[in-house]
This record gives C-alpha cells, structure tokens and sequence, in this order.
C-alpha cells in the first residue's frame, strides 16, 4: 500500500471514529436527557396543572411515535440500499440525516418562541412533526452510519480495524454525554434552579452537542470513502414482514429477543431515572457528573472481562450471576435515600455487569444466525442482526412514556425542586424507579432459563453439523453446468500452509478423521496465513467465526479448508479472513490468517485440515495425492484434482 493510500485510510479510521463519537452523544442526548428537559424546564411558563397535562401528552407522544418508527426502520434501510450517487449509498444520509436531526433536536430543546404557553395545543402538533422528523433522518443517518463498514473496505482486516476505532469513539462518547451535561447547563443557565438549572442552559447543553454531531457526521461525508464492488449489488430488501417471519421461525431467536426486551426496557427505565434522583431526591444534580464518570469508567473494564469470565463460567453463568448483581444494587440503591456514598456504591453495582449482558444477548443472537440456517435451511444474518437495535429502540419508547407519566405524577416538573417533592410524589417515583426494573428484569430471567437452550456447546454442535452439509447448498444446476462446459479437467492442488503434512485420519476432529467431511489431506502448521490452493471461487466464508472457508475449483470440486479443532468456539478471536463468498481468488491468493497462540490458549488444536467433499451437484472427480508426508511449504504441489 502506497504512502498515499496508508494516509487516506488512516484518515478515514479517524473520521469514522470521530463520526461515532458524534453519534452516540447524540444518542445519549436523545435517550437520556431530553425527558429531563421536557418534564422539568420545558413547560416553566404554564401552571402546575396546565404543565402536568402537557407532559403526559408529550410523553405518551413520544412513545407512540417512537413505536411506530420501529416498522420504518427496514423501509428507510431498502431506500439506503437503493440510493445510487456519486457520493455512494450512505455517506449522503449519514451528512444529511447527521444535520436534519442536530438542528430538528436543538429546536425541540426549546419552547418554540413560547407556543407552549401561548397555544399549548398548536405546540403539540409541531412537536409530533418535528419530533418524528428528528427520530427518521436519525435512524437514516444510524442506518447508514452503522451500514458503512462494509463499503469502506473489502479487507476483513481494515474492517475490523475502523470498527474498532468506531468502537472507541463511540464509547467515548456515550459515556462522556453524561459527565458534561450538568456542567454545561449550569455554565449557561442564568438560574441554578436547586442544581437542575434552567431552559437557557439545557439548550445550549442541546446545541453543543446537536453541533458536535451534525460536524462529525460531515467528516464521515469527507473524509471516508466507500468503495464500489459488483459485490455491493448482491442485495436482498428486508421488510418488516420478514423480520418478523424470521423471529417466529427462529424459536432461539424469539426467546433471547423476549428476554432481552423485557430486560433493557428495565434497564433503560432505571438508567433514565438516575439523573432525576440526583436532582429530586439528593437535591445535589451537580454531584451526577461524578457518578456518571464511575460508571463510564466501570463499562469499560467490565467489556475487558467479558471474554475470561464467558470462557470460565460460561455464557449462561454469566447472564444469571450479572442479573444478580444488578439487583442487588438495584436494592442497595432503592435503601440509600440520601446517602451520596450509598447511592454511587448501588448504582455502579446496577451499571457494572450491563456490559456482559449486553455481550451475552449479542453472542446467542449472533449464534441464532447459524440456528436458524440449519433449522429453516437459508441464513438471514442482516435480518437477525438488525432486531436487536430494534428492540433497544422499543425498549427506549416505552422507557421514554414510562419515565416522562411518572415525573409528571411525582411533580418533578417546570419549577420544582427538591424541596417541593412530597412523600407521595417520592413513593410514586421510587416505585416506578426500582419496582418495575426488578419485575421486568425477573420475568427476563424467567425467559432465558425456560426457553433460552442456545449455548456455546449447542452452536458448536449446530456449526459442526452445517460444516458436514456446507456444499449441498452451493449454487445450483445453471452454475454447475457452467462449470461443465470448460474444458478444465485437471487442477493443481497446492499447499495452503507452510507445515507438516500428516494424514486427515491422524487429525483428533472425529468428524475429520473418520472420512465424513470427505477424501482429504492434514497440515501441522508452522505459519499462520491460508492461500488459495487453486483458482477458483470462494462458496463458504463463514463470517461469523472466520475459521474456516469453502473453496471450488475451475473444474467443480469444492473443498472445505478447516483452521484448528473446535476452532469455531473462538468466535472469531484470532482470526482474519481476507475474502467473501461469491469471490473469485487466483492460486496463491492469501484468504485467512490466523495466530496461533490464540488457538493455542485457547485449548484447541491448530492443525489446518483439507477435506473434498462431494455433493449431487458435483461432478465425479478423482483426487490423488503426491505428498502425505513431510514439511510443505504453502504454493508447493500436493496433488492433482482430475474432473472425470
């Protein structure tokens, strides 16, 4: 790669990451914070019952309009997918759907010129257009955001490289939107209102970071680059409609999907009140600057330990000791009243194990995608990715109309401080606050543990099973006839990996060794990169877990190159795969790389196992071998595939 070329791609990392950090504080902003604004500042200028009223509208308001965005959500992906310019699919959503909902969202941080008071019901109608105006150029720019990875590189490397940046960034930002937003808004209010601030602040709060949002999305628009493949053309739509065909198919699926419903609606409910009990409760709004700064703190680390404590305890283990954890802060912080001390300690034990849930639910839904490809017999990977954003979303909605009724009902709203909360006004939002997650997180436990049988030992099994039947689900007969009309009868089989050859037999994967994956060959590896070992066409690619590809060759022969024994467990760690099914690679061609150590210390077996399989759609063909024996280098000739 020329200098050049390095510059560009370093430059697209960074911007991309910055454009993450924009997008989750505005995210923050959004999910977090903008209750707080409507129930406490917005309505200042209306009476107390007059204001009450107007909270529960806006409320429910935003939690219908949230809900049914949810079924826009794959039309506005379909219009991404079929947006054709010289700018490409996405970046023109990602820059304009980045600017349209910065400045939609400051102005909502406003009273509009003080229609909430001159017409309250002229400003309620405005507010639902601008409002799902804001909620559908943000989703286009999250769509596309999000969608963009695979159209800046074709290298699953610098793939992984500008998601990793992007999960900097992000991360970053979600977590910092919290440290800054009550120093901002009291910076700029005129009045501290009991620490909570007021309207002047709370937009300038919103204007920075509508700002820092809508700018980080333009640097993604310049500075990142996708590039055009025939690939790319390769679309599928996804309607609504399917994705729920996919979820009532996919029993695993509709199971981790209910139990993660119910839990981060919890969740979000519980994290959307903290601000509020700093303010109404402690009386001290100022001090959530610090407590949030633990938390952001405590969620990074607790994703470092994600991958020790799933391999030691198992996945399962995890969910059901980080549910317990929660709710025992959960129950520490609900006794804290207005100990500072205690109610930090509660809420970074609630905040510490969400991390690993989040990483648990998102591994079996992941898995669910190879569940669903045995069980249904066709791999909706984009479908079943795309419904756990969908559920946070849901989740958000109803958090959203749950926490802005319960504020109104407590008289944490315009004008209110601390001092004016009653007994009942604080049982009525502790209740809500602390009852309600620990109902919603029970009944997800209730869930997980009846209907949730997907675990590491099933998805290996189902993967293990998929990889036996891997080439009866090449393309069909058009193709095979295809290939039947070259005149290619004979093909080189080289070396994929320097090593030592050693018979399939030999090999301590059953499956291998006893002959049911095909005729085949073995190599103790000495290197870790796979090369193409004839021209041909990638079938399989596996992109989940990357440990292993699905070959054929110009004469017809598929053939399986398999990295390590139980390899797929890793899920991916260690392993960078440099192809795509669909993909034409020439002799030579480096196709995976993987480190060994990582397979190593992981308690598996590294050998590299070379099976050919034979299908109805295969033609015969006859394989001999030149070399079983002895050290190889990767290009040196093993054999020859003779098509009969």
């Amino acid at each position: 790669m020329s200098d050049g070329s390095s510059g560009k791609t370093m430059s697209s990392r960074i911007a991309y990451s910055f454009g993450a950090f924009g997008h989750d504080m505005f995210y923050g902003m959004l999910s977090t914070y903008f209750m707080m604004f409507v129930t406490g500042h917005l309505f200042s200028s209306n009476a107390g019952g007059e204001a009450t009223r107007m909270v529960y509208f806006i409320s429910m308001t935003i939690m219908i309009l949230r809900i049914v965005e949810l079924a826009i959500d794959p039309f506005i992906g379909n219009v991404i997918d079929n947006t054709n310019t010289k700018w490409g699919h996405f970046k023109p959503w990602v820059v304009g759907g980045g600017i349209v909902s910065a400045v939609a969202i400051a102005i909502l941080f406003t009273d509009m010129g003080g229609l909430t008071y001159k017409n309250p019901w002229l400003y309620l109608i405005v507010f639902a257009i601008l409002y799902i105006l804001m909620d559908i150029f943000y989703s286009f720019n999250d769509i596309a955001f999000w969608g963009m990875i695979p159209a800046i590189s074709f290298d699953s490397a610098e793939r992984e490289k500008t998601a990793t940046f992007a999960r900097v960034g992000s991360t970053l930002g979600g977590q910092l939107v919290g440290v800054i937003v009550m120093p901002i808004v009291l910076f700029f209010s005129l009045q501290s209102n009991g620490g909570s601030g007021d309207s002047r602040g709370w937009f300038a709060f919103a204007a920075i970071i509508a700002t820092i949002a809508a700018v980080t999305s333009i640097g993604v628009g310049i500075f990142t680059h996708e590039k055009d493949n025939e690939l790319r053309k390769n679309t599928e739509k996804t309607t609504f409609g399917k994705v729920i065909g996919v979820l009532i198919h996919n029993d695993q699926l509709m199971a981790i999907s209910l139990t993660y419903v119910l839990y981060t609606t919890g969740i979000q409910i519980m994290n959307s009140f903290q601000l509020y009990y700093f303010t109404y409760i402690l009386g001290k709004a100022s001090t959530y600057t610090l407590y949030a700064l633990i938390n952001g703190l405590i969620g990074v680390v607790t994703v470092s330990l994600f991958p020790s404590l799933a391999k030691k305890f198992s996945r399962r283990k995890v969910f059901f000791y980080s549910i317990l954890v929660m709710l025992i802060g959960l129950l520490l912080f609900a006794f804290a009243g207005k100990s500072l001390p205690m109610v930090i300690a509660g809420g970074v034990i609630f905040m510490l194990p969400q991390p690993l849930i989040f990483l648990v639910v998102l591994m079996i839904i992941t898995d669910s995608v190879e569940y669903g490809q045995l069980k249904i017999g066709h791999r909706d990977e984009g479908v079943i990715l795309s419904v756990r954003p969908l559920l946070d979303k849901f989740g958000g909605a109803v958090a959203g109309g749950v926490v802005g009724a319960t504020a109104a009902a407590a008289g944490m709203i315009s004008g209110h401080t601390f001092a004016d909360i009653t007994t009942h006004g604080v049982v009525v939002f502790k209740s809500t606050m602390f009852l309600v997650p620990a109902a919603l997180m029970i009944l997800g436990v209730l869930v997980f543990a009846r209907k949730v049988k997907l675990d590491e030992k099933m998805h290996a099994e189902i993967v293990e099973e998929l990889e036996k039947t891997w080439h009866k689900h090449l393309e069909g007969e058009s193709e095979a006839a295809a290939i039947a009309e070259t005149d290619v009868t004979t093909v080189a089989f080289q070396a994929p990996v320097d090593g030592q050859v050693a018979p399939l037999s030999s090999v301590s994967a059953p499956a291998f060794a006893s002959g049911e994956m095909g005729q085949g060959i073995a190599i103790k590896p000495a290197d870790g990169q796979i090369f193409a070992p004839f021209d041909g066409e990638v079938v399989a690619d596996f992109p989940t877990t990357r440990h292993a590809i699905g070959l054929r060759s110009e004469n017809g022969v598929p053939v399986l190159i398999h990295v390590g024994v139980d390899t797929i467990q890793m899920r991916g760690t260690g392993f960078i795969s440099y192809v795509e099914k669909g993909q034409h690679v020439k002799a030579g061609d480096k196709l995976i790389e993987f480190w060994a150590p990582a397979i190593t210390q992981a308690g598996h077996d590294d050998t590299v196992m070379i099976a050919f399989t034979k299908s109805a759609d295969t033609p015969a063909y006859d394989l001999q071998f030149t070399k079983e024996s002895g050290d190889v280098k990767h290009g040196e000739t093993l054999g020859e595939i003779k098509s009969k």
